[in-house]
Parts: structure tokens; sequence; C-alpha cells
């Protein structure tokens, strides 16, 4: 199993691609502004698209669904609960300058402690919402993809449409930080981190 990550479009989104080597069975996870260009790398590499994954639904971090889902067989998935989000994206996106035509419908509706099966390797879902109501981090082995709940050095925002600041620390506390300190944390932008390393030098976690 190998996680890819790409650093993609004007907001610095990290898209990712999960891949079971083993099945040639791949994911792709938050497609952002010109993800569309690892199609090619899919296709180069004869990967079979399985899942477009959304760990939320703010617009972008969805942008490039429509793609996927007309270009491949892949199904969305969501978790409801960010649905009202979802249905919004030309809206999210009129609010910063850009104009988005509605997305697909999600195909999936993800819940807490579902497993989604990528050939051999199982992709756990759980649900960790405060920065978006329906936001969750996908567990793939010891690697937890979190979309904008948790960055290296610091945490979500949650001034955006359906934030709520208590709800994103109750997460934090009592799911993320109860992940093994060695688990690796990509997050929707910038670098890597781990559990461990925020635990001790996040700022916003001390008080936790």
């Amino acid at each position: 199993m190998a996680i890819l990550q790409f650093r993609l479009g004007p907001m610095d989104n990290n898209t990712y691609l999960i891949v079971d080597e083993t099945t040639a069975s791949a994911a792709i996870v938050d497609p952002s502004f010109d993800s569309e260009t690892l199609l090619s790398q899919i296709h180069a590499n004869r990967w079979n698209l399985r899942y477009i994954l959304n760990t939320h639904a703010h617009f972008d971090h969805i942008v490039g669904n429509a793609f996927y889902a007309t270009h491949t067989d892949a199904p969305i998935a969501l978790h409801p609960a960010d649905l009202h989000l979802y249905h919004a994206l030309p809206d999210q996106a009129r609010l910063f300058g850009f104009e988005i035509p509605p997305a697909p419908e999600p195909q999936i509706l993800l819940t807490d402690q579902q497993t989604l099966q990528l050939g051999h390797t199982p992709i756990r879902v759980m649900h960790t919402p405060g920065h978006s109501p329906g936001g969750v981090t996908f567990l793939v082995e010891n690697q937890a993809l979190v979309g904008d709940c948790l960055f290296a050095g610091s945490i979500g925002r949650t001034d955006l449409p359906g934030g709520a600041w208590h709800t994103l620390l109750h997460t934090i506390h009592t799911r993320l930080l109860a992940l093994p300190d060695d688990t690796t944390v990509l997050p929707g932008h910038g670098p890597a981190t781990t559990i461990g390393t925020e635990r001790r030098h996040n700022p916003y976690l001390q008080e936790l």
C-alpha cells in the first residue's frame, strides 16, 4: 500500500492517491483544483480508481469530483452531515471568486467506523466534525488523512460555514489524540506530521 501526496491548485491543497499495489486499486482523496492532471498517472500505472473520497465538503476539496465522476466509474463518498455544504458548492466558490458548477451527487454516504475495502487495503472512516459537521478522517494502516481538522502546528479554522470551535477541540482530543503517537497525519494543506509531534508541540493543543 502507498499513499501519494500532491500539492495542487491556487489554495495549496493536498490531494492524495491511496494505492493498493497488489491489486492495482486506487482511491483519490479530496480532488482539488488541477487534480485532473493525476488521471494520466492513474492510467499510466493501470490503476483502477475505486473511490472518490471527500474528507469534507468545502469547495476546494471537492472541486475535482465532477471530473473524476465523469472520467471514471468511481463513486463519490461523503459524510451526510456535509451534504448541505456539498450542494452549496457554487455559492461557496463564489465567495472566494471562483465559478464552479454543482458536483454530482455522492453515491456513498459515509458512517463513523465504516470500512471501505480497497483491494487488500481497508480504509476506516472516523467521523471528525468541527471544521465542518461531516468532516471525516480516513485511517489507512498507521496513517490518518485528516482533511482540515489538524495541521502541523495548527488546527482547522471554524469561521467557515458549519465550523464549530468547541466541537473541533473535542474531536481532536477524543478522536485524533487517541491514535498512537507514531500515526502519520496527512492534512488537507501543508506538510505531514505525527500525532505525537502535535500532542507535544502544537500550541492549540496544549490545553488538551
